[in-house]
């Protein structure tokens, strides 16, 4: 049977990705990672035959995050920044399928940090826009051969998605098969009753899953409940990747959007390189 991958992604030293950071490739893979995540804040930045060929030389899979800040919003009232979101999600697409990664993660639904109270009838109009996006989205995504894995995020990042039942209704909504569902261990110790519920319940359209500490430090040394999560995905047989995700101050646009004002841990690479050997003995 195939295990379970486990994975980092580059958020843990840099923002944004670029060639900059081809040498996080070979530093995960040395530290002993099957996979490595890269998030796509500037698709114009994303050299393809640059990374390729230092993923030939360290021999390290690769996967997708998408990030979704105000301007690429399926939920906007104005149909430009709903626009520019498929726009965005198409150009990641095409990276994806020319890199080789098969699936794209992250809260497609809407933008990070939008968190109001409005009104049923509001909230309503909002999923529906949502609903429609992904639909264009999974037509996309059949087009170059890849799967979107959507991801709730906690009622601090947005007040569309917060549990995996809530993300569980948006996939049925969509009807896509290339529609899936995205899991993170820090957004469901805020908002689950169960990690081992909500894993289960996500099933066979779990695609990926974030390993996050409570606080976004190392994976093993705070409050998340690892036995859970491990316990719930064998149940459910999950083959996947399980990988770290976490930021740094430095990072601007995601560190001001998750709140990351001071460090997680005694240097980033003790991090990455203690959380691999936690996730390895909890996964094994």
């Amino acid at each position: 049977m195939k295990h379970i991958g486990i994975g980092v992604n580059a958020w843990t030293w840099v923002s944004p990705f670029d060639n900059s950071a081809l040498g996080l490739l070979a530093k995960a893979a040395e530290m002993g990672f099957d996979c490595f995540s890269i998030p796509v804040e500037q698709p114009d930045l994303i050299d393809v035959s640059a990374i390729k060929r230092t993923q030939a030389e360290c021999g390290i899979r690769l996967n997708m995050t998408v990030a979704f800040g105000p301007d690429r919003d399926l939920t906007a009232d104005d149909p430009k920044l709903r626009q520019n979101s498929l726009n965005y999600m198409q150009q990641c697409m095409i990276l994806a399928e020319q890199l080789g990664t098969p699936v794209l993660v992250g809260p497609a639904y809407s933008c990070v940090g939008k968190r109001r109270k409005i009104s049923d009838e509001q909230r309503k109009i909002e999923w529906d826009r949502a609903v429609q996006g992904l639909r264009k989205a999974g037509e996309m995504a059949s087009q170059f051969g890849v799967k979107l894995g959507i991801e709730p995020l906690n009622r601090f990042e947005t007040d569309l998605v917060n549990t995996c039942a809530q993300a569980k209704q948006l996939i049925q909504d969509v009807n896509s098969s290339q529609i899936k569902i995205h899991l993170d261990t820090f957004h469901m110790h805020i908002e689950e009753k169960s990690l081992f519920d909500a894993v289960v319940l996500a099933g066979d359209d779990l695609v990926g899953l974030d390993a996050s500490e409570c606080d976004r430090g190392t994976p093993g040394e705070g409050q998340v409940n690892w036995a859970e999560l491990a316990r719930a995905l064998k149940y459910i047989g999950y083959q996947g990747d399980c990988t770290i995700e976490t930021f740094t101050p430095d990072c601007e646009m995601i560190a001001d959007a998750a709140a990351i004002w001071r460090s997680l841990a005694p240097s980033q690479d003790y991090l990455a390189a203690e959380g691999y050997k936690f996730l390895s003995k909890l996964l094994k």
